[in-house]
């Protein structure tokens, strides 16, 4: 049939010839052809039922190359083929073809008047095969042995640089996925292809591993999906969309390509994780016994390790980020692959705030001396809250479980959201518990160390054992001091407790969408960290100060160390300051609330306790200008307090 040939005007032919070739790499097939290209033409076009597109050799790509596209009946390329002029009227060829039946064809067509082919399994560009096992003759027909044979018709030989293959080679690199075409493929092959290509990676990503297994690791004789899977199939969908960034046209036909795998790989992971996070074994927490996650719990870990490196390759390239429905149409897919992260990190993380938050409640009741046994020679222990003590051997075995599961961008605000809280209650605790001074418990009373006599008694004494008499050596050592246990205090539990919630992971810092939350908590982290100086502080004033100027310098410094802490926080603690009142005035009494009513309606979070803050420290000013029970430094320091935050306000 007749050749289209290309006009210079026309570049989508040369992208669609570029494409194709990168595409049909594994049917790769040269020759010698003993005749000029024109004549090489003429025999592919002489082939029934294929219609043909010539791009010139002056065209790109592969410049000196004369290129022509197969097509079949249905219009769908099958073939390309590369044809460069050599010397003697004769030209190398190079053909890519995936169909059997028609690569044998248009080789049998080179074959009429060529005999010198080398097929390659794995050919590498252009590389030079060795000299030809024949070379064809002018004459019909066809001689029976070499040229070099007593025959009237033998010709001399070729050099070697001149049947090899190197002049054909570009100066430029191969072409890879990289070079992909600056417009769209106009017979939608290369999608075609596309598809099956991004199916089969679906597939595999799925696929069991290979290889032995652990035995904590299978779950109804399965393992989890690798590390790494995720990754590689992203990688495939970044190299498709990177090669083709310059082609609007193909951008959005390869987008569109990806709905149909990644719809299939959503409903695939969806159905392997139902019955995972219905488990009973998905709700059991880590422990110090157990510290790894069980089989139930690996395997939907594994899952969304995958969506998570996954959605790495949506985050780089925008992928279901419009809200525009002319868009790329991937943001039901990205919802749901972000939900199945979810399903899995959220659930792990109420479970171990569950068991993080009955410990943190209870550092609120003042620290007693029956914590740890005294130990033998020390002079003085200061034992932690049994909270603490707890948190000791649990904390990092938390942590350790909770990196692993917040490995994604997509599970970092839940990281942020349970770190906020968890420090949040730990605040409150703290600067709830009522101040009791360290001071060492009160010697025993001394036993009786004889009876007293019984005036009225004739019992004659008894007599004396005679162990009595024995000789008393002293000691080989002296005798251990008396140990004091001396409970330590709220500043110390904070420190402590500051050390041990400091081992957790904190969101990513170096990702746009994951700064804010990080910047949320370290300013969380600040308030803990800046809580046992203010305690300190605060316990150390004077309880009586005659001076306004010490009474305004003391206030000051107590602003300064509640830079950090929130207000709502500090305030409870200043309230502690030494005075000679009764006892502790509470906050909530200031007010003239209930306790569980004003920590419900002003103490629920960070975010509630800074919109009440000033409401709450403009009536805790009234109430304490008559109240003489709190100290005078508490009113001038929430007065300091009240000015410095107007202020920030205006």
């Amino acid at each position: 049939m007749p050749s289209e040939p290309l006009e210079r005007s026309k570049l989508s032919d040369q992208t669609e010839f570029e494409g194709l070739w990168v595409l049909m790499e594994g049917g790769d097939t040269r020759g010698w052809f003993s005749g000029t290209v024109s004549a090489a033409v003429e025999r592919i076009e002489s082939m029934k039922q294929v219609r043909l597109k010539i791009i010139h050799a002056d065209l790109p790509p592969y410049e000196g190359d004369m290129k022509m596209i197969v097509f079949d009946q249905g219009d769908r390329a099958q073939a390309v083929l590369r044809m460069k002029e050599s010397e003697e009227d004769s030209c190398l060829w190079r053909l890519r073809c995936m169909e059997k039946v028609l690569s044998e064809e248009i080789r049998g067509n080179f074959n009429r008047l060529a005999t010198a082919m080398n097929v390659l399994k794995h050919p590498s560009l252009f590389r030079p095969s060795g000299q030809p096992s024949s070379i064809p003759l002018n004459n019909p027909t066809p001689p029976t042995s070499r040229p070099n044979s007593a025959n009237g018709f033998e010709r001399a030989a070729r050099p070697l640089n001149k049947l090899t293959l190197s002049t054909f080679r570009r100066s430029s690199p191969s072409p890879n996925l990289n070079n992909i075409p600056t417009t769209l493929v106009q017979d939608g092959s290369y999608l075609e292809l596309l598809n099956l290509k991004l199916s089969e990676a679906v597939s595999k990503a799925l696929a069991q591993p290979t290889g032995p297994a652990a035995a904590f690791e299978l779950l109804a004789g399965k393992r989890p999906i690798p590390v790494g899977r995720g990754h590689a199939l992203g990688d495939l969908i970044a190299s498709e969309l990177k090669a083709t960034q310059d082609s609007p046209h193909l951008y959005r036909a390869i987008i569109r390509s990806l709905h149909r795998p990644l719809s299939v790989l959503l409903t695939n992971l969806s159905a392997h994780l139902i019955p995972l996070i219905s488990s009973s074994a998905f709700q059991l927490p880590p422990s110090v016994h157990s510290p790894n996650p069980n089989p139930t719990q690996l395997h939907a870990i594994a899952t969304a390790t995958f969506v998570g490196e996954l959605l790495e390759t949506f985050d780089q390239y925008d992928l279901g980020t419009d809200v525009d429905v002319r868009g790329d149409g991937l943001k039901p897919i990205r919802e749901g692959l972000v939900s199945l992260i979810n399903r899995v990190v959220g659930p792990m993380m109420n479970i171990i705030r569950n068991e993080l938050m009955p410990l943190l409640e209870a550092l609120e009741i003042p620290n007693s001396a029956h914590g740890p046994k005294p130990v033998p020679g020390a002079k003085s222990l200061s034992p932690h809250h049994p909270s603490v003590v707890a948190l000791q051997t649990t904390m990092p075995v938390y942590a350790k479980v909770i990196a692993r599961l917040t490995t994604s961008a997509s599970s970092q605000a839940t990281l942020a959201t349970f770190l906020i809280s968890v420090v949040w209650r730990a605040l409150v605790a703290l600067s709830h518990r009522p101040y009791v001074p360290a001071t060492p418990p009160t010697s025993p009373g001394l036993a009786p160390v004889g009876l007293k006599k019984n005036r009225g008694s004739t019992t004659p004494p008894m007599t004396p054992p005679a162990s009595r008499f024995n000789i008393k050596l002293p000691p080989s050592r002296p005798p251990s001091p008396p140990t004091l246990i001396i409970p330590a205090t709220a500043a110390a539990d904070a420190r402590a407790l500051f050390d041990l919630l400091n081992l957790l992971p904190r969101p990513e810092g170096n990702r746009e969408s994951t700064r804010l939350a990080r910047e949320v908590v370290d300013d969380a982290f600040d308030g803990l960290q800046a809580l046992p100086a203010l305690l300190d502080a605060v316990h150390a004033v004077p309880a009586k100060i005659d001076s306004h100027d010490r009474l305004d310098q003391v206030a000051r410094d107590l602003e300064l160390l509640a830079t950090n802490v929130p207000l709502l926080i500090a305030l409870p603690v200043v309230l502690q300051a030494p005075a000679n009142g009764s006892g502790i005035v509470s906050v909530s009494s200031l007010l003239g609330f209930g306790d569980a009513q004003y920590r419900k309606e002003c103490m629920s979070g960070f975010g509630r306790a800074e919109q009440c803050a000033i409401t709450v420290a403009h009536r805790v000013l009234e109430s304490l200008r008559s109240n003489t029970d709190v100290h005078s430094v508490v009113y001038r320091w929430l007065d300091m307090e009240v000015i410095e935050a107007l202020e920030q306000a205006a």
